[in-house]
Parts: C-alpha cells; sequence; structure tokens
C-alpha cells in the first residue's frame, strides 16, 4: 500500500523534500513505518524511535491525529494514509 509522508523542519531536510510517498506491506504499524525510515534516512536515525518509544517532543500524525492519542507505535496504516513527522520544536522568546 502507499503512504503519503509530510515532513517538517529539520527532518524535511533529512529526507531532501516535504513530501514522500512510501509503499509499505498492508500490515504495517507506525512503528515499522518509523524503523524504516530510520534505516533508509541518516538524519532520522535514532531522532524517532528512541528505547523502543516514540522519541520525546516529537509529533507524528496519522491524517491528522496523533497516534499516541491512537495505539501509539502500534498504530495501524492503511492505502492512502497520510503521514506527518514534526522533530521537537524550540524557541521562542522569553
Amino acid at each position: 500500500m502507499e503512504l503519503e509522508l509530510r515532513f517538517f523542519a529539520t527532518f524535511r531536510e533529512a529526507v531532501g523534500g516535504k513530501t514522500v510517498y512510501r509503499e509499505v506491506d498492508d500490515d504495517a504499524t507506525v512503528g515499522d513505518l518509523l524503523r524504516a525510515l530510520e534505516a533508509d534516512y541518516d538524519g532520522l536515525a535514532g531522532n524517532l524511535i528512541v528505547d523502543g518509544e516514540l522519541a520525546p517532543q516529537i509529533n507524528v500524525l496519522k491524517n491528522g491525529r496523533e497516534v499516541l492519542h491512537l495505539d501509539g507505535l502500534d498504530t495501524e496504516l492503511a492505502d492512502g494514509d497520510r503521514v506527518s513527522v514534526f522533530p521537537p520544536v524550540a524557541g521562542g522568546h522569553v
């Protein structure tokens, strides 16, 4: 099945663009996808999954819904899903 992946800020730089289309197995989960992305892109390695959990302070959305509010890394994917990956955000004015 095919997914539309959207990346933001430094993650966009790591994959070379804002949007990537990717084929995954029919039974793929968010965790499967993130592990594959870490293996394929050096700039993502170790930044998506830490100690078997979603890395702190990143956001992963499936069709606009935060996966932590679904089944986390076990969230199942379906053909045509859009997965958005946001790196930690820092900054602001104090």
